[in-house]
């Protein structure tokens, strides 16, 4: 409290702007209109407005922050000794039917937190606290509890959509503009961390378009240093003006606890996937059908830019919506709609998050002009079958389940372009294919020197092996030989 004091005293130099936003929220006209950010640069001149509270701000989003309560039942069989296989000490111990064998059922429950976004009981969550719930229950702070059903689970952006099944209206929050956040901006975070019960917790955004998370897809999250915790996963971020801004999802944290680094994912990605599951309950992303690069130092350089900006494309599929648009290889993209695009991260989710039907305005410099490219939005095409296959034979493959690769397949497993050859799905704990060292998302690109074009021609080389494979195997975007007798 000094140096708020020493700072206004010496000429009311820049307070941070959470406190001009306590002087909004506690005053009269604040609860008759929203302040503006001409208001928001004022300067608190006096101890009274320094001392306002967040209180009128949580008791209008605290209501629509919930409590989720996923279970799901395990199914376990218990290790059991070789001698109860003996009749005798079967009946022995009183188990006439081999009893110390039988499966037995457990529940296993986590908790996590939610947000109301619309009257009808709509919630937004992070998808790994429902992951493989079968029933789900959610909590508001009043201390009622419904059940819900999942309406939409989308692993790639880690985000679910809930729907309370009675009651309401409920109160809920809107969706903020992200694109306006500025780092040191004040926010809350409202949650249920450790299953304590609703927190409140304060801070800034630290950052913005962090791309080195790791928890999603898309790498585009908003960094903050309000206490995030265990629990709060799927809890409200929340600007001064009530809105939702994010949508609380990961710590950086060497304990478990929080170390001030949290993120969250940014209202423009909840929005469209709460969108995508009122359309049909299916997120249907946009395709491209062009692969793009970072511009780094020496690529900067080259093109005579003054610093590292936007993306490259390297490669434009023929019949894509990019090659319809005459997107052209070494175009640089730096922006989508206005929007600035400063790496391939921010570009994948600049694009992923327009609608299917609409269009994409890419401002490109092409031969030192900028030019505007409209990419019409469209989902990517399954021009094969993937013809899924569980190989069964006896061969480096067994217990591997294999596609065949599109546009659809490559887009749904992340997959930069659109490599050739059939893509590994699952790999079954204990088979050949798990002791050979195949992955989920390796892909089969040729054996003994032919190339492998589809999952029947895969399965029928199993069904008569040579003597000797040659595995020519695709990973992380490089191709390596496993040589196998």
């Amino acid at each position: 409290m000094g140096l708020l004091g020493t700072r206004a005293r010496s000429g009311r130099k820049a307070v941070a702007a959470g406190l001009l936003a306590l002087f909004w929220l506690g005053s009269a006209s604040a609860q008759a209109q929203q302040p503006t950010p001409e208001d928001l640069r004022l300067v608190p001149d006096s101890a009274a407005q320094i001392k306002l509270s967040f209180a009128p701000l949580v008791k209008q989003v605290a209501p629509a922050v919930v409590n989720v309560y996923a279970s799901r039942k395990v199914v376990q069989r218990q290790q059991v000794s070789p001698f109860f296989d003996d009749p005798f000490f079967r009946r022995f111990f009183g188990q006439p039917n081999g009893g110390f064998g039988q499966p037995r059922e457990r529940v296993e429950s986590s908790l996590g937190s939610g947000v109301i976004i619309s009257a009808d009981g709509t919630v937004i969550t992070n998808h790994h606290v429902i992951k493989g719930a079968d029933e789900v229950r959610v909590a508001l702070n009043d201390r009622r509890e419904f059940d819900a059903d999942i309406v939409l689970m989308d692993e790639q952006t880690d985000l679910a959509v809930l729907k309370i099944r009675e009651g309401g209206p409920f109160e809920h929050v809107e969706f903020a503009d992200a694109d306006l956040l500025e780092v040191g901006d004040i926010v809350l975070a409202i949650g249920n961390p450790f299953g304590v019960g609703q927190t409140v917790t304060q801070g800034i955004v630290s950052a913005l378009a962090r791309t080195q998370v790791g928890v999603t897809d898309y790498q585009f999250f908003i960094q903050t240093d309000a206490a995030i915790n265990p629990g709060n996963s799927g809890g409200a971020l929340i600007d001064m003006t009530g809105k939702l801004v994010g949508i609380n999802t990961a710590i950086f944290s060497r304990s478990g606890g929080s170390n001030g680094i949290g993120f969250a994912i940014p209202a423009h990605m909840a929005r469209y996937v709460a969108r995508a599951a009122d359309q049909g309950g299916k997120v249907q992303r946009p395709w491209l059908g062009a692969t793009v690069q970072l511009v780094g130092a020496e690529i900067a350089e080259a093109l005579s830019l003054d610093r590292p900006k936007g993306v490259l494309v390297t490669a434009v599929f023929d019949g894509s919506p990019a090659h319809e648009a005459d997107l052209r290889v070494s175009d640089l993209v730096v922006a989508i709609d206005g929007k600035e695009v400063i790496d391939p991260n921010a570009f994948g989710y600049r694009f992923a998050t327009k609608m299917i039907g609409e269009s994409a305005e890419f401002t490109v410099l092409r031969s030192g002009r900028e030019e505007t490219v409209s990419i019409s939005l469209q989902p990517a095409p399954e021009t094969i079958p993937r013809d899924t296959r569980e190989l069964l034979e006896f061969s480096p493959f067994e217990g591997a389940t294999v596609m065949n690769l599109s546009p659809a397949v490559a887009q749904e497993l992340g997959l930069d372009g659109l490599p050739e050859g059939v893509i590994i799905a699952e790999v079954r704990r204990g088979g050949q294919a798990d002791r050979v060292g195949l992955r989920p998302g390796d892909i089969v690109r040729g054996i003994n020197n032919q190339a492998i074009s589809s999952t029947r021609m895969l399965e029928t080389i199993t069904k008569t092996p040579p003597r000797i494979w040659r595995l020519d195997i695709e990973r992380d975007g490089k191709v390596s030989q496993i040589v196998l007798r």
